[in-house]
């Protein structure tokens, strides 16, 4: 009789609460523009049900006829270009994009990213199509997580190792994909994965990962703070467990330092069918319903998966409340407010963006410019680089020089026009240049006929540029890289035997220029590489009009100006422990191993010089902005392009801060013998760092101003890199 006693007011609980939301409804009011978005919110929730509320909780949200709410799929793409959707132009893959250092031409790239999506939006809306996955408003994009540790499949989603550059780049993107607008967002953005996120693959649905607070202040976290100050409208937390908290039911990552430290106003989604990892890979919850409820008491307003359909279990559990279930639905409903779903499109400043956008001459010429900007020049001995057009003969080979793969990294569109390293070459050249072409070897297995190696070839050309590298089978997500034998991740580090065997085949004996393009979303170990070749082009995955791209600096019709946004060990020997977060020994800022290329190294056709640093004064007091200047003068005949990068090392702390942080960077142009002087601020915080504690303190004593081409280090001077320094006192 309890039983049923209780089974009837659990009922009776229930009929009250749809009831109720019923009966306080206005069904017209939600509807008024006029009215603030906050206003229009509450106004529909007292219209829901709870049924109906729940349901919108889930990247599925479904439809509610009564309203005139359609079924809408949050589930987007947009890593660089709308992906796994419509047609669409394809840019070059993210780390590429951070390869530029370059803020306005990224947030370039965001804004026609945006358009394209806008335009297919509005073509649905107005022909009343169905809200499609992959096909919406709102996109998953970008991934700020800290390409911490080479050998992470993935990293080639992010913007490199540097919080401050990926930060940077992360902001710009996100300002190009929502638009300018006062009241609409043109499209939602969103910085994943938030926290603590980067490899190994392998173990991503039950890692715990254990950083301490410096650490977790100094790297992990100031990427995604970035991203919130630039307004960013969605958050996706992470797979793993973050010091024990499941990131998707953080109450530190999610509640404490998201909202409350950075008042964060958009809303939190989980990565996909994160939250089942609760129960059945981190077992820190023992059913479906304590997931759920877990999720969303944390903070998780979105659901990608379905373990949010447990919310009415949950309820009547009494492990949530419907106060709980409206926290979390308010900020989904305002994004789709901002968004426009809910007003007419004459209201909508982005309703009339047509289709005529897609993949137009202007997003295929700036993709074009944006792979020309991310090709990074990593040796050209003797200046065999550019090469003349006119050659009477050219030899191209290589498993990777004619395959579509190396040019579209993982989460990626599709075109019809997608310029290959051979067509690129080729498309150059004069119509008299005799050019020949054989793969000569496979992608990742040895050849099952032997035959001719075609070092003959290379022996009498007048150069040879062979394509290597990976490709999205090979490296990326644990489930898309169907070709990689560890989940994605590239554990060796190295190039595939074969290949390596064929370029030193095709070396030879034989004196003439021999070019290595390497596409890859990774560092890879170089040292063999950089024995054998004459030039070394890194061209990341760039884009649909990659081959135009590498083909239009071979031939010196674009200077190379790209920049490593991570550095490059020589080998994972100098890597530490891949499962381990602990920052030490890793990246630029607190590698003490002498790399094979440092961050944000990368060679031009031109040469340069820079002046000593000027500033008001050596020593900085509390509270103050520091403007520096230097003058960087082009001594070469060429045109340069290049990227100027300002770097602060604190001395004499004792507090593990690290050797260096970049703390701004500035692209410039200047033709043969012309000098610019360019002009840098240090922020008042340039002099900060994280304590063991997590305290940001301010550092007193000596630092060490650095400007140049590339980051500070034997290495960079080493291998020409221009740098300058100042020393000075900090108060």
């Amino acid at each position: 009789m309890k039983h049923l006693k209780k089974l009837i007011l659990t009922l009776i609980t229930l009929i009250v609460y749809n009831l109720g939301a019923q009966s306080s409804c206005d069904t017209k009011a939600w509807k008024d523009n006029t009215l603030s978005f906050d206003e229009r919110v509450e106004l529909l929730i007292n219209c829901l049900t709870v049924d109906e509320k729940i349901s919108q909780l889930l990247n599925a949200s479904s439809a509610i006829d009564r309203f005139d709410i359609k079924s809408y799929d949050w589930w987007n793409e947009a890593l660089h270009g709308v992906a796994r959707g419509p047609k669409a132009t394809i840019f070059p893959q993210a780390i590429g994009l951070a390869a530029t250092f370059d803020r306005d031409l990224i947030q370039q790239v965001g804004d026609a990213i945006s358009n394209e999506a806008r335009a297919v939006n509005n073509h649905l809306v107005k022909n009343n199509g169905e809200f499609i996955r992959y096909m919406g408003l709102s996109f998953w994009s970008p991934n700020v997580n800290i390409f911490r540790d080479p050998r992470w499949g993935r990293g080639q989603e992010t913007y490199g190792e540097d919080p401050f550059l990926s930060g940077q780049i992360g902001a710009s993107f996100i300002k190009g994909m929502q638009g300018n607008h006062p009241k609409y967002l043109k499209t939602a953005a969103c910085a994943k994965h938030y926290a603590v996120h980067s490899g190994p693959e392998a173990s991503r649905h039950s890692f715990n990962a254990i950083v301490n607070p410096q650490d977790l202040r100094e790297t992990y976290l100031p990427a995604f703070k970035a991203c919130v100050d630039a307004g960013v409208e969605a958050v996706m937390c992470a797979y793993n467990r973050t010091n024990d908290e499941a990131c998707c039911g953080s109450p530190t990552l999610l509640q404490s330092i998201l909202r409350q430290d950075w008042q964060f106003k958009g809303h939190v989604l989980s990565d996909c069918w994160a939250i089942r990892n609760f129960h059945q890979s981190h077992k820190i919850t023992d059913s479906p319903e304590a997931s759920a409820a877990l999720a969303l008491k944390s903070g998780t307003n979105l659901n990608c998966g379905d373990t949010y359909h447990k919310l009415g279990n949950a309820l009547k559990q009494g492990l949530i409340t419907e106060t709980d279930i409206d926290n979390g639905l308010r900020p989904l409903l305002k994004t789709r407010f901002k968004l426009g779903m809910f007003d007419a499109p004459e209201v909508n400043p982005y309703a009339n963006i047509g289709l005529d956008v897609v993949r137009s001459k202007s997003h295929i010429d700036l993709t074009r410019k944006v792979a020309q900007k991310s090709v990074v020049l990593l040796k050209n001995s003797n200046n065999v680089l550019p090469l003349k057009k006119d050659a009477k003969q050219l030899f191209i080979s290589g498993p990777l020089a004619g395959d579509v793969r190396t040019l579209i990294g993982n989460y990626h569109g599709l075109g019809e026009n997608l310029v290959t390293l051979v067509e690129g070459i080729v498309g150059k050249v004069s119509p008299i240049t005799r050019v020949q072409y054989r793969a000569g070897a496979m992608i990742n297995q040895p050849n099952k006929n032997d035959g001719d190696d075609y070092s003959h070839l290379a022996s009498k050309a007048d150069a040879t540029i062979i394509g290597l590298g990976l490709t999205i089978v090979m490296e990326g997500e644990e489930n898309e890289a169907i070709g990689s034998a560890n989940k994605g991740d590239n554990i060796t580090m190295e190039l595939p035997e074969n290949q390596l065997a064929y370029l030193k085949r095709m070396r030879g004996n034989h004196k003439k220029p021999l070019i290595v393009v390497v596409f890859a979303g990774c560092p890879l170990d170089l040292q063999e590489v950089s024995k054998l070749a004459d030039a070394v082009i890194y061209a990341w995955y760039p884009g649909e009009q990659g081959g135009n791209a590498v083909a239009d600096v071979i031939f010196g019709d674009v200077s190379p100006s790209g920049k490593l946004p991570i550095t490059f060990p020589k080998d994972r020997n100098q890597l530490p422990d891949y499962s381990d977060y602990n920052m030490k020994g890793r990246t630029y800022k607190y590698m003490e191993k002498e790399p094979m290329y440092p961050f944000g190294f990368g060679l031009s056709y031109a040469s340069s010089n820079l002046s000593p640093i000027t500033i008001t004064s050596t020593k900085i007091k509390k509270n103050t902005v520091t403007p520096l200047e230097v003058t960087v003068t082009n001594t070469g005949d060429t045109n340069l392009e290049d990227v100027f990068q300002l770097y602060v090392s604190l001395k004499g702390s004792e507090e593990n801060v690290p050797l260096s942080s970049m703390k701004d960077f500035k692209r410039v142009s200047l033709k043969p013998k012309e000098s610019k002087t360019i002009q840098f601020t240090l922020a008042e915080n340039a002099f900060d760092y994280f304590n063991s504690k997590g305290e940001a303190k301010r550092h007193k004593g000596e630092a060490v101003i650095t400007i140049g081409n590339a980051s500070p280090g034997k290495r960079s001077t080493d291998l020409g890199a221009k740098l300058t320094t100042l020393t000075v006192q900090v108060k």
